[in-house]
């Protein structure tokens, strides 16, 4: 694939990601929030086939070492990914401009080491550049459900006590 088209399918996939996490801002989060690990899924589904080409010429450590870089990526993603409960009782993510400046800091570090790297071949690059990419990727969703659950929880909880507290009420009124 040539480097300028390459580039480009990265930059549209950054935006979709940005698009697609400012919308959840203002749209519920539906159902018990499986669908919040799907992309962790997909991006771990991709690297597979990648790292494992034929023509990757990479030691085991060194995929170790970039999931491990990718690791630390997640950190500011997961300090900015929280979810609130409003008003009418749905869980959103949270409004956080935060989030949108350590995407995109995390996007250029990885552009920064992708030239950096450019020696060690065009295979090698993207299998550990995908390596780096489910290194925080899956993390960050990993931690992303388990805050999510956290307050669905909460709100199960909150709603349990309230349905027993009608009960109360309607049993000590008749």
């Amino acid at each position: 694939m040539e480097g300028s088209s390459f580039y480009l399918y990265i930059v549209l996939i950054a935006a979709l990601i940005l698009w697609r996490r400012t919308r959840a801002m203002y749209r519920p989060i539906k159902g018990n929030g499986l669908r919040l690990l799907l992309p962790a899924v997909y991006v771990a589904a991709i690297s597979i086939p990648i790292a494992a080409g034929p023509k990757v010429d990479a030691a085991a450590w060194e995929f170790v070492v970039a999931f491990l870089i990718g690791a630390v990526l997640s950190i500011p993603l997961i300090l900015t990914t929280n979810y609130e409960r409003r008003e009418d009782g749905q869980i959103y993510a949270a409004k956080n401009r935060s989030f949108v400046i350590a995407f995109l800091a995390i996007f250029v570090v990885r552009f920064a080491l992708r030239d950096y790297f450019a020696f060690i071949g065009p295979e090698t690059e993207a299998a550990l550049f995908v390596i780096v990419a489910a290194g925080y990727a899956v993390p960050w969703r990993i931690v992303s459900y388990m805050k999510f659950r956290k307050l669905l929880a909460e709100r199960s909880a909150i709603d349990a006590d309230r349905h027993q507290r009608m009960v109360s009420f309607l049993v000590v009124a008749s």
